[in-house]
């Protein structure tokens, strides 16, 4: 009997909610290439008895981030994992929104506490920076909004304590201004496989005041397709050209918003474990099929 080539990594909490998973087995099975779904942390599966290893929803990670690296990096050593070991060491902490802005690349201002600063300073120095009136405090290892919130300058104290919370359970806290024109165009996620524009689509905000942080696996979305501008492609290849790693991915996103002045910049750069969004755009689990065909050769 053959043995599965291909490894579908999720996580069992988000198995039932990766709505990429079903158009991506009915891909495989189309294309004949045989498949396991399967859970990164299941102690039984023997990773060297596949060729690829497909991070896909392993959405839990963030609360175990070490003990997810350290499982990277074993398998890492049993087969080809995907993205690689040291694009997920970089991507699974913002910090690299520091380097892409260094690097020249257009983004969402964003600014750090870590564990033992003083958080109090740090944000009254943010907030005397950047004048916008709202602004957002979030982990700085987090996915699917969760732990992320919006506030008006107005709730500095709350936004203190939620920072502070942070920062207690030894997490560093990302400080970024709110930029307002999402409430109005929501994000503009571009997906790309192996370096190429496959679709996009349009995420609604997801942040609103008063809500206070999602502490769900992720916020829940409302997504339609959209045809990026110029301007959204010209950053988006920016922001992929900047990757300090091994290019081109086999899969990537690359996140937008629009600054006051109505120029796209980078939100986020999904590298680990993004929703590629098959349902919105015909064909484009069968793309992201042929682009790991064509690496398992």
């Amino acid at each position: 009997m053959t043995h599965p080539r291909l490894a579908l990594v999720t996580a069992a909490a988000a198995r039932d909610l990766d709505e990429d998973l079903p158009p991506l087995a009915d891909a495989l099975h189309e294309y004949g290439l045989p498949f396991d779904i399967v859970n990164w942390d299941d102690a039984r599966i023997d990773w060297s008895r596949y060729d690829f290893a497909v991070l896909r929803s392993t959405w839990d990670y963030t609360t175990r981030l070490h003990e997810f690296l350290d499982w990277a990096d074993r398998v890492s050593r049993a087969t080809r994992l995907v993205n690689p070991l040291d694009v997920i060491r970089w991507n699974t902490d913002k910090h690299y929104l520091g380097d892409l802005a260094r690097a020249g690349v257009t983004s969402v201002a964003s600014h750090f506490i870590e564990p033992g600063e003083d958080a109090a300073t740090l944000l009254d120095r943010f907030l005397h920076k950047h004048a916008a009136g709202e602004f957002v405090v979030k982990p700085s290892v987090g996915a699917g909004s969760r732990d992320a919130q919006r506030y008006g300058r107005e709730e500095h104290a709350a936004a203190l304590a939620h920072a502070q919370r942070l920062l207690d359970a030894g997490r560093s806290v990302l400080l970024q201004p709110y930029l307002d024109r999402v409430d109005e165009h929501g994000e503009t996620a571009l997906i790309f496989f192996d370096g190429v524009f496959s679709h996009a689509i349009r995420k609604g905000p997801l942040l609103k005041r008063g809500e206070g942080p999602t502490r769900a696996l992720f916020a829940a979305e409302h997504i339609t397709p959209r045809t990026p501008t110029a301007d959204e492609l010209r950053v988006a290849a920016d922001a992929l050209a900047e990757i300090p790693y091994e290019k081109p991915l086999l899969y990537a996103r690359v996140d937008l918003i629009l600054d006051g002045a109505g120029k796209p910049c980078v939100l986020e750069l999904e590298l680990t474990e993004p929703s590629l969004f098959f349902a919105h755009a015909k064909g484009a689990a069968l793309r992201f099929v042929e682009a790991i065909a064509q690496r398992l050769g």
